[in-house]
């Protein structure tokens, strides 16, 4: 074998030998690669618990003690003399305040009839409301009110607009309710009588 051949051979095994190599570390790297795209990981969750509010309305006849007044059981409005024995001209006015109980959420409030009873005398009857400021209710007062049923109404007229009232009871209505049996009523209304029931209807906002 001369010293060429022999040379070369020699090259190809050298060759060989680092393909060889060249091939194991490629394997070895891809191993490498492989392993290193597993991570760590962690995570992080919210929760709340959600409860409904409620909305619940109070009245008082007094401006001081309130309380619940459902159907059937109204709040008896003390109006001033003299109710029970109205002359032709008289006029008599009764407090009824109203407020959100606590707790409660905030909402507005509507004045209406639910009925009205008697012998008659509410056909010759006319009133109006106002809301005042504090909880005397007199001439004065209700003169510098703010109107919810119109001076002279029928006695079956419902409020009009709304009126709002804070959260928890921190905000009063006083209406101021005044009452008229007209100059010039007949001589048939002479002993009548007349039950009136409003209602004060709450609506939450």
């Amino acid at each position: 074998m001369t010293d060429t051949r022999r040379r070369m051979r020699e090259r190809k095994r050298l060759l060989a030998r680092r393909v060889r190599a060249l091939l194991a570390g490629g394997l070895v790297l891809g191993i490498g690669t492989t392993a290193t795209l597993a991570a760590w990981n962690d995570s992080e969750y919210g929760t709340a618990t959600f409860t409904a509010g409620r909305f619940d309305i109070v009245g008082a006849v007094d401006g001081t003690t309130f309380t619940n007044h459902p159907v059937g059981t109204p709040g008896a409005l003390s109006f001033s003399t003299p109710f029970s024995a109205l002359a032709p001209g008289s006029t008599v006015y009764a407090l009824f305040s109203v407020k959100t109980a606590n707790p409660s959420v905030a909402g507005t409030l509507q004045l209406s009839v639910s009925s009205t009873g008697g012998t008659g005398l509410g056909t010759y009857l006319r009133y109006g409301v106002r809301s005042i400021a504090g909880i005397a209710c007199n001439a004065t007062t209700y003169t510098a009110g703010t109107a919810v049923v119109p001076d002279n109404s029928a006695i079956g007229t419902a409020g009009t607009g709304t009126q709002a009232v804070a959260a928890n009871g921190t905000s009063t209505v006083n209406y101021c309710f005044a009452v008229t049996l007209p100059a010039g009523t007949l001589n048939a209304a002479q002993g009548l009588t007349a039950i009136q029931t409003w209602q004060i209807t709450g609506t939450s906002s």
